[in-house]
């Protein structure tokens, strides 16, 4: 899906809800659909001010909730008590999340498997999948070897 489709869609899912389409919202989107990398929600306010300064931290807080239930966004929880946020612009629920322990980024690949998996698991207590996630701690190779780590920030 392009971003401008996606833009659409965000715009559609206020609607149906009988939200307002803002400008601060708006800018909130184009904030997050602007990142390559994973974000938290103080950044994707300091993102979304260098578009619109008028976007408050609670318009904020209040749009990531509908952007998630719209599937626009994905939300991650690594288990640092702080949550993670990525455009799923792919519509994919196929997505393994390797996070490293030393450099604290979070990779995301494709699982292609983990269709199969739910579904036999689910199956087996007769129940039908509704969503998965799968989570990877690790460790750097490259940090443990030779004591820098090529990924850290």
């Amino acid at each position: 899906m392009s971003i401008p489709t996606a833009r659409e869609r965000f715009r559609k899912f206020l609607a149906q809800k009988g939200l307002r389409v803002t400008s601060q919202r708006l800018a909130i989107f184009d904030a997050a659909f602007g990142r390559k990398e994973h974000f938290t929600a103080e950044q994707l306010l300091d993102y979304a001010r260098s578009i619109d300064d008028s976007v408050s931290r609670a318009t904020v807080y209040r749009t990531l909730p509908i952007m998630t239930r719209s599937a626009l966004l994905r939300e991650i929880d690594i288990g640092s008590g702080e949550k993670f946020y990525m455009p799923n612009l792919e519509q994919n629920t196929q997505i393994a999340q390797v996070v490293c322990l030393d450099c604290d980024r979070i990779f995301e690949i494709s699982a292609p498997f983990m269709e199969w998996y739910g579904s036999t698991v689910s199956s087996k207590l007769g129940l039908a999948p509704v969503s998965q996630r799968l989570q990877v701690s690790a460790r750097c190779n490259a940090l443990r070897d030779t004591g820098t780590c090529p990924r850290r920030a």
